[in-house]
């Protein structure tokens, strides 16, 4: 018999509930509905069960953090702008027990915005994936199942 999947939570902050229509040179052209479908495709492939959920509002991702820390429940996340600056968010990614892979679309240290660069998500996460797209979220997934399957990822 085979195991049931494990559950995980992709995250997704401001804006990116706009995906395909927001500065899609930068972001590209999916669509965070089309985005939610692969990552639930993915992640199926990998033997996780993924929900995919998206927020404008700080207190929401750090509430779903909080409760992916009670569950220890491993989480992608992508904090959008909130990666910058959000200590509150930082503290709910201090609480994780189990992983959390940070990703972005674009690789934001490649961005001219200098406040781009910076990372509070950085310190808890056990992988950083950017610039790749779309694609990203699957790299994430990728080293999630790695991760908690014990995968040597060298």
């Amino acid at each position: 018999m085979s195991e049931a999947p494990r559950p995980v939570l992709v995250l997704n902050g401001p804006n990116l509930g706009r995906l395909g229509r927001r500065q899609p040179e930068i972001y590209g052209t999916t669509t965070h509905a089309e985005l939610v479908a692969l990552c639930e495709q993915w992640g199926a492939e990998r033997g996780l069960a993924v929900e995919v959920r998206q927020t404008n509002h700080e207190g929401v991702l750090v509430d779903w953090l909080n409760v992916a820390a009670d569950e220890r429940t491993p989480v992608v996340l992508n904090a959008a702008a909130l990666t910058h600056y959000s200590y509150a968010v930082h503290d709910a990614c201090a609480q994780l027990e189990a992983p959390l892979v940070e990703v972005h679309l674009s690789d934001p240290e490649a961005r001219p915005e200098e406040w781009r660069h910076h990372s509070v998500v950085r310190p808890h996460a056990v992988e950083v994936v950017k610039g790749h797209g779309v694609d990203g979220y699957r790299l994430a997934l990728g080293v999630l199942a790695d991760v908690l399957t014990g995968t040597d990822r060298t």
